[in-house]
């Protein structure tokens, strides 16, 4: 039978008046047809009577690894997610001497379950036979990787279904072992051993230290830093393998200390209703931003005075300059500092406002989620933010800033409820999540 070489399309009829048109893109095959394209299962689980009638009922059933379904085929998930473990950010407070110290790696998370890879999602990865025959039968946790600030290769390569030689570019680095006995340090020993005895060079274990301190913490994370990496991630001694969020597990980012002038206050909402929310600052250039976490109760209560100089903390600087995650440290006891641009009014224009707080306004603890959505008529993105009390949507076509809403809640937990709701209807109508699936992350 004929087949479509890998970025090829061929036009069949069918019933409508235009073509179908077939695509193979890196092994998954699409058809324009609404029964493909109105199906909730993943892409590459997907077929249609135009792609069994090109290809081959033969070569259809080969490719899904079942039988065929007499008609499309409809599924209200994508699979079942695997039981992996999940990184909470350090606090500042937790003191992480002798806690186990490695980089957080920018790779595509991928959980080994004894057969097959998964993503956080529970999609599958389909590595060649020789990536994967020296892999054990008991799970393994790790990433798929090449090399610092190769995510986007690394992703081109593992969602592929045509188990190519590109895979030769990647690496599967392990850092736990989930079903193994022992504490943390039982599970190393576990996959030392594993490691010596596999002659495969694509296969390795993370490299792991004992951290003495801050200042061993500090100096590690601007190593890795200046390297191009992530950050680190912190394990404790003697810990179990959880599922979910674990405090027993931390990601480390750098932040860095800055001071501004307080040019405004504004209201809380939610749970901060009646109080400060956030404040509007200025930076020494002229840069003006909100800071809405790292209040107390009392000082929500009795924000700073406008005309006092804040130090905030922040992860980075984004292209437009603003610091990113913003969070309110301390208020700044050395003298005032002098703006290039003072503000002509203490109180933005409600238009500069909220505008602000779209961008800028994400508590650090926030969770951002991303997924895209592409046929042969549109190539779109969805993005989810939860941020505290509030639930923060960004859509439109891939390569614009598309459109932001925001929405309150009286509670975290009813913002997560709804933008739970949210993301199940997006899974439904095929968007399929992206972002480095990080260890433990």
């Amino acid at each position: 039978m004929a087949d479509i070489e890998d970025g090829g399309t061929v036009e069949v009829k069918g019933s409508a008046a235009k073509p179908y048109i077939l695509r193979n893109v890196g092994g998954v095959y699409s058809c324009s047809c609404p029964a493909w394209r109105n199906q909730s299962t993943p892409i590459e689980k997907r077929t249609c009577k135009h792609l069994r009638k090109y290809r081959g009922e033969a070569v259809e059933k080969e490719r899904l690894g079942g039988e065929l379904p007499a008609k499309a085929v409809k599924s209200s998930s994508k699979g079942t997610e695997p039981p992996i473990l999940l990184a909470q950010k350090w606090d500042q407070y937790v003191d992480l001497a002798d806690w186990w110290m490695s980089e957080k790696l920018d790779g595509v998370r991928a959980y080994w379950d004894g057969q097959k890879f998964l993503s956080r999602q529970g999609n599958q990865y389909h590595a060649p036979d020789w990536f994967v025959e020296q892999l054990p039968e008991t799970p393994l946790d790790g990433e798929l990787w090449i090399d610092r600030k190769k995510f986007q290769r690394t992703v081109s390569i593992v969602r592929r279904q045509d188990r190519s030689d590109h895979w030769k570019e990647v690496r599967y680095v392990i850092f736990d072992a989930p079903k193994a006995d022992g504490g943390f340090e039982d599970r190393l020993d576990f996959l030392n051993d594993f490691i010596q005895s596999s002659s495969q060079e694509h296969i390795s274990l993370l490299e792991h230290q004992r951290c003495t301190g801050v200042s061993h913490l500090q100096d590690e994370l601007a190593r890795i830093e200046s390297l191009g990496g992530e950050g680190l991630m912190l394990r404790e001694p003697g810990s179990n393998y959880e599922i979910g969020r674990s405090s027993t597990l931390l990601k480390v980012k750098n932040f860095h200390d800055a001071e501004a002038v307080v040019l405004a206050h504004q209201p809380g909402k939610g749970k901060h209703k009646g109080r400060m929310g956030a404040l509007v600052v200025q930076l020494a250039d002229g840069t003006e931003f909100s800071v809405g976490t790292g209040f107390s109760d009392a000082q929500r209560n009795e924000p700073p005075a406008v005309g006092s100089t804040i130090t905030f903390r922040y992860q980075e600087m984004t292209d437009g300059g603003v610091p990113r995650f913003p969070s309110f440290v301390r208020m700044h006891e050395g003298n005032p500092i002098q703006v290039a641009k003072p503000s002509t009014s203490k109180k933005p224009s409600k238009k500069s406002s909220k505008s602000t707080s779209k961008k800028v306004e994400v508590a650090e603890d926030s969770v951002k989620r991303y997924f895209e959505y592409e046929d042969d008529k549109s190539s779109k993105f969805w993005e989810i933010t939860i941020s505290d009390t509030d639930v923060i949507v960004r859509y439109g076509r891939i390569g614009t800033d598309g459109t932001t809403k925001e929405k309150s809640f009286a509670d975290q937990a009813a913002a997560q409820t709804h933008a739970e709701k949210l993301i199940g209807q997006k899974t439904k109508k095929g968007y399929e999540e992206q972002g480095a699936g990080e260890q433990g992350g």
